[in-house]
C-alpha cells in the first residue's frame, strides 16, 4: 500500500495562485484518503476526502489565497478503503489511517 504525490512539493505566488497535484496508488488496493492543511488561512483544497484506486490517480486543487509569505504543508492521511465505502467522508470516520503524505508548499 503507497501512496505518493506528484509533483512532490509545490510553489506558489504569495499574492495568491493554484497548484494541481496527483496522488498516485502504486499498490493493488483502493486507498480512501483525508486532507490537511497547515494553514487552513491561506489554502483551500478540494476534494477533501476521495478514493484512490488501485494503480490510480486522484487530483487535488491547492488554491492559495492571498497572505504572507512563508512555508506550510498539506498532509494527505491515507489508508484501505473499506470494501463497501461509497462516500468518502462517512468512510474515513470509521477507519484508522494507516500512512500520510506530506506535500511542502512555499508561499513567495
Amino acid at each position: 500500500m503507497s501512496l505518493t504525490a506528484d509533483p512532490p512539493a509545490g510553489v506558489v505566488a504569495a499574492a495568491g495562485g493554484t497548484l494541481e497535484h496527483n496522488l498516485v496508488n502504486s499498490g493493488t488496493e483502493k486507498l480512501i484518503f483525508k486532507v490537511r492543511s497547515s494553514n487552513n488561512n491561506e489554502y483551500r483544497v478540494k476534494p477533501v476526502y476521495g478514493f484512490v484506486d488501485p494503480s490510480g490517480t486522484t487530483t487535488l486543487n491547492i488554491t492559495r489565497l492571498a497572505g504572507p509569505a512563508k512555508e506550510d504543508k498539506i498532509v494527505v492521511q491515507f489508508a484501505p478503503c473499506p470494501p463497501d465505502a461509497t462516500d468518502a467522508t462517512a468512510a474515513f470516520a470509521a477507519v484508522q489511517p494507516s500512512g500520510n503524505v506530506t506535500i511542502p508548499i512555499t508561499a513567495q
